[in-house]
C-alpha cells in the first residue's frame, strides 16, 4: 500500500510539472507573401537570360579571364567561404547534440567518516573479508564510462539541427548573390574601360583637327584674314582638349586598379581589346516572367532559407517550457585498494538515473527568448518580401532603362553624324572667308562633346545589359 502511494503521488506530481511547464504564451505570428505579378510587360514568354551561364553570355576572353581570377582570388569572396565553413560546422555541432555524450576516465579520493555515524558504525562493524575490517581512513579509486544523453521528446534538438542545416544553405545563397554582384561589377568595370579607351581615342583625333585648324588660323593671321585673338582662341580650345586626354586617363588607371582589385592582384595592365566598342553588339536579354525569380536569383533564395531557420527556432524556443527528460548513466569498477580493483564483480559499480524537470516559477528568460524567437521569424518575413519586391523593381527599371539607352543612342548618333558633317563644312567655308572662326571653334567643341555623350550613352547601354542579367539572377552559374 506504501508504494502504491508513493507511486501516486509521483504520477500527480509529474502530471502537474508537465501542466505546469507546458503552459507557452500564445503569440502572432506573420506569414510570407509570395505573390509576384504575372509579367513584366504584359509578354508570358518564360525564356529566361538569368538562367544562363556567365561563360556562355560574356565571350570576350579577356572578360572571361578576369572573371576566372576574380573568382578564386577576390577576398571578400573568400571571406564568405569560410563563413559558410562555419556554418558547416554549426550544423555538425548540431547533430551530436541529440545523441548520447559517453566518456571515459577515473579518479581517486581518500575518505574519513565519524565514528558516531551511521557509516562510521556500519563501517566498524563490517569485515572486508575474516579478521579485516573496514579502514578508518579509506582511500577511494574508480575508473569507468559515463553516459549522458537528452531524450529529445519535443525534438527541440533536431529542430535545432534543421536550423543550422537552413542557415547553412542560406550562407551559400548569400555567396552566391555575391557571386553575381561579383561577375556584374566586373564585367561594368571592363566594359567602362573599353569605353574610356574609346573616348580617349576620340579626344586625340580631335586633337589632330584642333591643330590643324590652329596652323590654318596662324597662316589666316599671316594674311592678315583673321586677328591675334582667333589664334589664342584656338589654342586655349587645344589646351582645353589636352586637360580633358589627362583626365580620361587618369580615370582608365582608376579603372584599371579597381578591377584589378577586385580580382585580388597588384595594379597591372588589363589585357582588353577596345577597337570596336563603338561598333558593339549588345547581347540580348530576355526577362521571362516574374515567378522566376523566385527560383534564379540567389538572395531571394537565401532570404526564404533564413526565414525556415527563424521558424525552426521558434519551435525550438517553444519547447523550453516543455519538460525535459535526461539520463545519466556510470559503468566501471571501484575499490580503497588499487589491488582489489580488478576483482570483478565486487569491484564492479553501475548505476542510472533519470531526471524530468520543466520550468513552473520565474520562466522570463524563455519567453522572452520565445518572443524574440517570434519577432525575428516577423523580421524575417518583412525582409523576403522586400527582398522580392526589390527583385522585381530592380528589372522593371533596367528592362525599361535599356528601351529608353537604346532610343536616346540612335538620337545621339544622329547628331554626331550631323555634327561631323557641319565641322568639315565649317573648316571649308573658314578657308575661304565665308565663316567666321567661333562657327570653327563651336562646331569642334560641340562634335567633340557629341561623340563623347555617343560612347558614354553606349557604356551605359552596356551597363543596364549587364545589371538586368544581375537582376534576372544571372551570373552565379
Amino acid at each position: 500500500m506504501r508504494n502504491k502511494r508513493i507511486v501516486s503521488w509521483l504520477g500527480i506530481a509529474s502530471f502537474a510539472l508537465i501542466n505546469a511547464a507546458c503552459t507557452v504564451p500564445r503569440l502572432v505570428q506573420k506569414t510570407e507573401n509570395k505573390a509576384v505579378p504575372a509579367s513584366y510587360n504584359s509578354s508570358q514568354d518564360t525564356t529566361n537570360t538569368g538562367k544562363s551561364r556567365w561563360r556562355d553570355y560574356f565571350v570576350d576572353p579577356y572578360l572571361a579571364a578576369l572573371i576566372d581570377t576574380a573568382l578564386y582570388n577576390n577576398q571578400d569572396l573568400n571571406v564568405t567561404l569560410q563563413e559558410i565553413q562555419i556554418a558547416n560546422n554549426e550544423v555538425f555541432a548540431r547533430s551530436g547534440a541529440y545523441r548520447p555524450f559517453v566518456g571515459l576516465g577515473g579518479g581517486a579520493g581518500i575518505d574519513k567518516v565519524p565514528r558516531y555515524t551511521s557509516q562510521g558504525a556500519a563501517d566498524a562493524a563490517t569485515e572486508i573479508r575474516p579478521g579485516v575490517e573496514t579502514p578508518e581512513i579509506l582511500p577511494n579509486l574508480y575508473f569507468g564510462a559515463t553516459a549522458s544523453w537528452e531524450v529529445d521528446i519535443w525534438r527541440k534538438l533536431r529542430n535545432a539541427k534543421k536550423s543550422a542545416v537552413a542557415s547553412y544553405l542560406g550562407s551559400v545563397e548569400g555567396k552566391n548573390f555575391q557571386v553575381t554582384n561579383l561577375v556584374a561589377e566586373i564585367s561594368n568595370s571592363y566594359y567602362e574601360l573599353l569605353a574610356l579607351d574609346t573616348q580617349l581615342d576620340i579626344i586625340q583625333r580631335n586633337l589632330v583637327i584642333l591643330n590643324n585648324a590652329l596652323n590654318i588660323t596662324k597662316q589666316e593671321k599671316e594674311a592678315a584674314k583673321v586677328t591675334e585673338l582667333a589664334v589664342r582662341r584656338f589654342e586655349a580650345e587645344v589646351f582645353k582638349t589636352q586637360s580633358l586626354q589627362y583626365e580620361i586617363q587618369q580615370r582608365i588607371v582608376e579603372t584599371e586598379n579597381h578591377i584589378n582589385f577586385l580580382a585580388g592582384r597588384y595594379p597591372q595592365h588589363i589585357q582588353r581589346n577596345s577597337q570596336s566598342f563603338s561598333d558593339m553588339v549588345l547581347p540580348t536579354i530576355e526577362a521571362g516572367i516574374p515567378s522566376q525569380l523566385l527560383a534564379n536569383r540567389p538572395d531571394i533564395r537565401q532570404a526564404e532559407w533564413n526565414l525556415q531557420a527563424a521558424k525552426l527556432d521558434v519551435t525550438v524556443a517553444k519547447a523550453n517550457f516543455y519538460p525535459s527528460l535526461n539520463l545519466r548513466a556510470f559503468f566501471g569498477v571501484m575499490a580503497y585498494n588499487p589491488l582489489y580493483i580488478l576483482s570483478t564483480p565486487q569491484s564492479i559499480i553501475a548505476s542510472l538515473a533519470g531526471d524530468l524537470v520543466g520550468p513552473i516559477v520565474n520562466k522570463n528568460s524563455i519567453t522572452a527568448t520565445y518572443k524574440s524567437a517570434n519577432a525575428k521569424q516577423i523580421q524575417t518575413v518583412y525582409n523576403y518580401e522586400k527582398t522580392v519586391l526589390n527583385a522585381y523593381i530592380e528589372v522593371a527599371n533596367q528592362l525599361s532603362n535599356i528601351n529608353n539607352l537604346g532610343k536616346k543612342y540612335d538620337a545621339k548618333n544622329n547628331q554626331v553624324q550631323a555634327l561631323t558633317q557641319s565641322t568639315n563644312i565649317s573648316l571649308r567655308l573658314f578657308t575661304s572667308a565665308r565663316a567666321d572662326y567661333m562657327e570653327v571653334l563651336l562646331t569642334q567643341r560641340d562634335v567633340l562633346e557629341a561623340r563623347m555623350e555617343l560612347i558614354e550613352t553606349r557604356m551605359q547601354q552596356m551597363h543596364a545589359v549587364i545589371n538586368t542579367y544581375r537582376a534576372l539572377g544571372g551570373g552565379w552559374r
